[in-house]
């Protein structure tokens, strides 16, 4: 069986058309006259990864930056210093009202953990800014709901970064194995991630070191003692500052599953796991987790272990989707047709780079290679959406509905395991009073829950 490899992928592929009508080769937004104002919500890792990205496609004055740590946030005012044109370092501040206050930006970037998306979305949301939001885009359904309310008053567009939606080698496997009727019908699809990505260890308690502000990073969470500091995985492995594995790297390839497929909100969601392995630390998020989102004639499953090995090392976080005639897997990194029929050719699809294009991301600390120009061309669709006054590519409305399903898993897996079907029209779990209750976590006076109906 002969296997068609897609090495010279720009070369007359679908990619390249992406690209160019994404605007990666010169577009100017409608009727500006000098730089579009940017603010940063987040200066750790992704934020500012999400930052040079913008700055790399779009003609952008970084005006202020927001952090709660004062070390982060001087280092990363240097470093935007250097990546914009203007080398200026832009104004810093330690809590973000004051920022939206002082400063009337055109966009703004939110990279801060997730227990503070929806506050900082919706309040950047009535400052008049366009918003571009880190996933999973909220902690709690009615969260989700707020924004995706905010977001349609205010007339304001929200690009998700759930970026697979922008990935080159996706878009075209898209389009030439789906969206050409390859599959054949697909009433299966599968998603996963076996990545050892819980941090479980038990630092001990000690004083909050001068140069953060524990109690503003800890907002309208609960306020856990401190243990250091919370950057990079560690917020992520309590439940009190996100949604677990599920929530951070479900949301990712659900959502993808639902852009190829074309698919809305899941009829019934059923989730079990827990901790069943890794009980030495303190980490409270789920080692082992299985969810069934169901859907009219399809089911998508998705399981998660931060233990043991991945059963296809290929694709360790991944979708596949199963259909009549063949299967379609897919990754950050590759994607791969099989189909059923012997006959028939493979078709592999390679991850896109762009390392002699942008040369400076070679020297850029932690920056994800693979997934620099999924996020470029996210950026650049986000502003031909403003633009042209039409809806995002990753609408906040689809990132609700991936995120607010994950969150559904949660709270299933929490109730034992019972099916769950979410009215979005009510806002609540149809007959099951003590799910709908979970649909609202409880906030740290002073802080006030968002409503729908009061954005």
């Amino acid at each position: 069986m002969n296997q068609v490899n897609r090495r010279d992928f720009l070369k007359g592929s679908t990619a390249m058309m992406t690209l160019a009508s994404f605007g990666l080769f010169g577009m100017d937004f409608k009727d500006r006259e000098g730089p579009l104002k940017v603010s940063l919500i987040g200066t750790g890792w992704y934020g500012k990864s999400d930052l040079f990205r913008l700055i790399q496609v779009a003609d952008v004055e970084v005006v202020a930056l927001c952090d709660v740590d004062k070390n982060l946030l001087t280092a990363a005012g240097e470093l935007v210093s250097q990546r914009q044109k203007s080398k200026k370092v832009p104004e810093l501040f330690e809590d973000y009202r004051e920022l939206l206050k002082k400063h009337k930006c055109d966009l703004v970037l939110i990279g801060s953990p997730d227990h503070w998306h929806a506050l900082q979305a919706i309040d950047a949301l009535k400052s008049g800014a366009h918003v571009y939001l880190q996933k999973p885009i909220s902690v709690d359904v009615i969260e989700g709901e707020a924004i995706l309310a905010a977001a349609r008053k205010y007339n304001k567009k929200v690009q998700i970064g759930t970026q697979r939606k922008s990935t080159p080698h996706l878009i075209d496997a898209k389009k030439q194995i789906i969206d050409t009727g390859k599959l054949g019908k697909i009433s299966h699809a599968e998603v996963c991630c076996y990545f050892h990505m819980r941090a479980n260890g038990n630092p001990p308690i000690e004083p909050v070191p001068d140069f953060l502000n524990y109690e503003l990073w800890t907002g309208p969470a609960p306020l856990r003692p401190y243990d250091g500091l919370p950057h990079i995985r560690w917020w992520r492995t309590f439940i009190e500052y996100g949604n677990g594995i599920t929530g951070d790297m479900c949301v990712h390839m659900l959502d993808t599953v639902r852009w190829m497929l074309n698919l809305g909100w899941p009829t019934q969601i059923t989730s079990t796991g827990g901790i069943y392995v890794q009980k030495e630390g303190k980490s409270n998020i789920s080692d082992t987790q299985t969810a069934i989102f169901e859907f009219p004639e399809l089911s998508v499953v998705w399981q998660h272990r931060t233990w043991g090995n991945a059963p296809d090392p290929e694709y360790p976080w991944s979708f596949k989707l199963f259909g009549e005639k063949g299967m379609l897997a897919g990754s950050t990194m590759q994607a791969d047709y099989i189909p059923y029929d012997t006959n028939e050719e493979k078709v592999h699809f390679e991850c896109f780079f762009e390392r002699e294009k942008y040369p400076e991301d070679l020297t850029e600390e932690r920056i994800e290679l693979n997934a620099a120009p999924a996020t470029r061309i996210h950026m650049q669709d986000w502003l031909e959406s403003i633009d042209k006054d039409t809806l995002p590519i990753a609408d906040v409305e689809d990132g609700h509905i991936s995120t607010a399903s994950c969150i559904l898993a949660n709270i299933s897996m929490d109730l034992g395991g019972r099916a769950l079907r979410y009215d979005p029209k009510t806002m609540t779990v149809l007959n099951d009073p003590e799910a709908t209750a979970r649909l609202r976590r409880p906030y740290r006076a002073p802080y006030v829950h968002p409503e729908p109906k009061n954005v």
